[in-house]
């Protein structure tokens, strides 16, 4: 025995050096591999990009130019010298000032009622138990079934029992609350936060509120950037609902009020597309501030596992 295992090593040695360049044949067939799919990978990334910058592009443009130019072909895909005419054409036809202030109002009381409806629906539905919690949590999600147009007339003889028609309050205590929000930062409760901390301020004498605002909304924080982004969003594109309630023409939201730079006989494209253009910029900014919230939790969740 003592004989033989100096010489089954030596055979073993043997044989890997007599291949010298298999390993490094491996490392290269691996090093191509792994650069076509890093490449492959950035290609579709650039095209995914570009695909989704376009439209952006193109209705600044169309911003720039007259209805000629629109219309033009082949199309210019540069910008034209029309832009500030289109502007005065908004603010001419349009009181745009009004129509930027009610919809902030609506879209932003709306995302903050939002998060704290839902969040605390969300938070007693995660971590507390209560008599017919999932029937209740069932029913809430049937919901999800029923479409919204089907509740625009409920919803508007509702709204005139109550004297909100033509009111903005009849845009935002309606949406103050939803399923879908309910059961999103549910989800997020159950996964992040722990039982052991609520009981910790239950003993500590803390109540369902003080718990909620000290413990859930700083563990929700990435939820709820995302919910109230979502939900400002949302609200501000919402155009039949506002068309239906709001029956004062100087009382419109922003959507609403650009439509009336359409008309049957004749349309200013390019003043449409200026009025767009104006009502997407501050979508923008909402989601540059919000998506930093949500973004450093998933960052720091992924530096946690």
């Amino acid at each position: 025995m003592t004989a033989t295992q100096p010489t089954t090593t030596t055979t073993n040695t043997a044989a890997a050096l007599g291949r010298p360049g298999a390993a490094g044949d491996d490392r290269r067939h691996g090093f191509r591999r792994g650069w076509v799919g890093t490449l492959v990978t950035h290609v579709c990334l650039v095209v995914g990009v570009v695909l989704s910058i376009f439209p952006f592009y193109w209705l600044l443009v169309m911003s720039t130019s007259t209805n000629a130019e629109i219309f033009g072909y082949p199309p210019s895909m540069w910008f034209g010298s029309n832009a500030m005419a289109n502007v005065a054409s908004v603010f001419a036809n349009v009181d745009m000032l009004r129509a930027l202030l009610n919809t902030v109002i609506v879209a932003g009381s709306t995302a903050v009622l939002v998060m704290v409806f839902d969040s605390l629906a969300a938070f007693a539905f995660a971590k507390y138990e209560f008599p017919f919690k999932r029937s209740l949590f069932t029913v809430m999600l049937a919901t999800f079934l029923v479409p919204g147009s089907l509740s625009l007339v409920p919803s508007f003889v509702l709204m005139s029992h109550l004297g909100w028609i033509g009111g903005l309050q009849a845009l935002i205590v309606p949406g103050a609350a939803n399923a879908f929000g309910i059961f999103l930062l549910r989800q997020f409760a159950t996964g992040s936060i722990p039982n052991e901390i609520i009981d910790s301020a239950r003993v500590d004498g803390a109540g369902f509120f003080r718990t909620w605002w000290s413990i859930a909304v700083p563990m929700l924080r990435g939820g709820l950037a995302f919910l109230g982004i979502f939900t400002f969003i949302t609200a501000w594109n919402d155009y039949v609902w506002p068309l239906i309630v709001l029956i004062d023409p100087k009382g419109q939201t922003l959507q609403v009020a650009l439509a009336g730079l359409s008309s049957v006989n004749a349309t200013d494209l390019g003043a449409v597309m200026a009025g767009a253009v104006i009502s997407v910029f501050p979508l923008i900014g909402v989601f540059i501030i919000g998506s930093r919230h949500f973004i450093a939790n998933i960052a720091a969740g992924a530096l946690k596992g």
